[in-house]
């Protein structure tokens, strides 16, 4: 019976990690495509990430493709209902409340306040985690390099 499809999101990131780190791609390489596929998973893309890391996978030689797998892991549908929370928290924050609407009649129905909201939250959200990602993985790549060599 294959139990892949059980397996942890930890272990299936720090899998397609390790391969990740595998490949001849320098470290900065590796850490700038883990960033790049941190950055458009946690944009509000509604599954068009996920061609646009295939093509960028395919078209640019810099790209670690095992790195755009280890992001798409970490930011998996079961995460991004957080991020989206967040998000549009940040977006309240930053641009005040929707007007005439309560915490109960929030949703995607509600208007564009609401998704104007959302994206600017998420993509204050999404450079964040692209910088910490890129800072992770660059570690990361050095440290393993380290223990290899």
């Amino acid at each position: 019976m294959d139990t892949s499809r059980f397996t942890s999101p930890l272990t299936r990131v720090r899998d397609a990690l390790r391969a990740a780190f595998t490949e001849d791609h320098p470290p900065r390489f590796i850490a700038g495509s883990f960033a790049l596929g941190v950055f458009v998973t946690t944009l509000p893309t509604l599954g068009t990430g996920l061609p646009v890391l295939a093509w960028t996978g395919h078209r640019f030689e810099w790209a670690n493709k095992f790195a755009f797998v280890a992001a798409i892991a970490i930011l998996n549908p079961v995460a991004k209902g957080g991020v989206y929370v967040v998000s549009f928290l940040i977006g309240v924050q930053l641009l005040g409340p929707v007007p005439g609407i309560s915490h109960v009649d929030i949703g995607f129905d509600a208007g564009t306040d609401v998704i104007v909201r959302l994206v600017v939250g998420n993509v204050i959200l999404a450079v964040g985690f692209m910088f910490v990602g890129y800072v992770v993985a660059y570690r990361t790549a050095h440290a393993v390099r380290r223990r290899r060599s």
